[in-house]
């Protein structure tokens, strides 16, 4: 709890914390919207291939232009300044900065820009969940080697996972499971860019009034974002996903502890030790009372019967049984929280999260019916939604995980719902990150 303390012993000793930022959308501009606010704190430069967006997010988040004026990585080091680039390799290779923020949301590039930072010697707080969970056990283990920083991002759900994860062991809790709420339903699964604006109950002439991604709102609406994330949370806490995915239980704040529970002491899970989501509609529609829409929660068991009555003294939400006992955080600011892991990085030299383990993956499952020929369009598309499933599972069948589901060609014919492979996809393009994946399946896979 002392990293505002640590901060300010930086700024006072004239060494401000130095921080590159890749990618100003939405989440890069929550970044930006608090970095001006914190002493000691210095945004040096941000990344992006359209300049043209980081001026946009500067000035939209309150930035005056002469604090963005920076002609080139060393002016901003001398004036305070930031400077923009286009130029992501440039800004990881430059020693004037300690940590990078990769917050693109693109699975290839963020990949690409982790190794970067990697061989550039700096800390990496991974924004890019896409690439976290295709790559993400590798890549902490690459950093990690030269004594460096690979970190979920403070703010997302992923990290506040991992959070409360800690928090069960450190208090000498049996853990249970670990997940998050989101506004789901059954038919939202086979959602497309051209549907998904129907279940926000959006009109044509309100989406065009504003700037709205479809296939990144797509992707929360048809399981996808939750499977990448879950699989993530799995990865760097130990806990595993379900053998057939996440089953979205239906649940309020007061009910966590009794759902997320195993079924033979009267909870759905198929056994303890899994991640899953909290839903905040029953399958028909209606309203979950006391959703965690927005929130992220653990489930624990007392070891004792001492502790058992401790529960209930002090007021935890238990299950009926009153060993079961649930946390939760109820809200997460993304970008406007991610300061924390870069100073936890910087200043700690600790993670807010990160992949240790290659314990769970996001693959491609098809939506519809799908011909040899056709192409995959990625996250959020017409084409596949992830499903969360154990590594053991993925890499036995050599499961395509959906970072690599984006515009490649289709070898075979895929039955809806069916899990798509590496070898049902000609994988002629980005061989890179092919190999970098194929070498964690190799090197830390579960069946290694």
């Amino acid at each position: 709890m002392n990293l505002s303390h640590l901060l300010k012993a930086r700024a006072e000793a004239g060494k401000p914390i130095r921080v590159g930022l890749i990618g100003a959308g939405k989440f890069g501009s929550m970044v930006l919207a608090q970095a001006r606010k914190i002493e000691g704190y210095h945004i040096v430069a941000v990344a992006d291939l359209d300049v043209g967006k980081v001026r946009t997010a500067l000035k939209r988040t309150g930035w005056e232009a002469e604090e963005y004026a920076a002609t080139s990585f060393g002016d901003a080091i001398d004036t305070g300044r930031t400077f923009i680039t286009d130029d992501a390799s440039a800004l990881c290779a430059f020693d004037g900065i300690e940590c990078i923020i990769e917050a693109t949301g693109h699975p290839l590039a963020g990949t690409r820009h982790a190794l970067m930072a990697i061989e550039g010697m700096k800390h990496i707080v991974m924004v890019n969940v896409e690439a976290d969970v295709m790559c993400g056990p590798i890549l902490g283990k690459m950093a990690r080697e030269k004594g460096l920083v690979y970190s979920m991002a403070y703010g997302d759900q992923p990290a506040f996972c991992c959070e409360l994860v800690d928090w069960v062991h450190a208090s000498g809790f049996e853990l249970i499971s670990a997940g998050k709420g989101m506004n789901f339903q059954p038919e939202y699964r086979y959602s497309t860019p051209d549907t998904v604006w129907g279940y926000f109950g959006w009109s044509d002439e309100f989406v065009a009034k504003g700037d709205f991604n479809p296939k990144m709102y797509n992707s929360f609406t048809d399981g996808t974002k939750a499977a990448i994330e879950m699989a993530a949370v799995a990865n760097g806490t130990g806990l595993d996903c379900p053998d057939d995915g996440l089953a979205f239980y239906p649940s309020g704040l007061q009910d966590l502890a009794q759902v997320f529970k195993p079924a033979q002491d009267g909870g759905r899970l198929p056994k303890a030790g899994l991640v899953d989501i909290a839903a905040s509609q029953e399958p028909d529609g209606r309203e979950v009372l006391n959703n965690i829409r927005y929130g992220m929660f653990v489930t624990f068991k007392a070891p004792d019967e001492y502790t058992r009555a401790c529960f209930e003294q002090y007021g935890l939400l238990t299950d009926k049984s009153g060993w079961y006992g649930s946390m939760w955080r109820p809200f997460h600011l993304i970008g406007l929280e991610t300061s924390v892991s870069v100073l936890s990085a910087v200043l700690r030299k600790e993670p807010t999260g990160t992949s240790r383990e290659f314990r769970g993956d996001a693959v491609a499952t098809a939506k519809s019916d799908l011909t040899a020929g056709s192409y995959l369009d990625g996250e959020g598309g017409y084409c596949a939604w992830a499903k969360a499933i154990p590594a053991t599972r993925s890499t036995a069948i050599d499961a395509l995980p959906m970072g690599l589901a984006h515009h490649v060609k289709l070898k075979n014919n895929i039955q809806k719902d069916q899990i798509i492979r590496m070898s049902d996809v000609d994988l002629t393009d980005d061989l890179d990150v092919v190999n970098l994946r194929r070498e964690q399946v190799r090197t830390m896979g579960p069946n290694r």
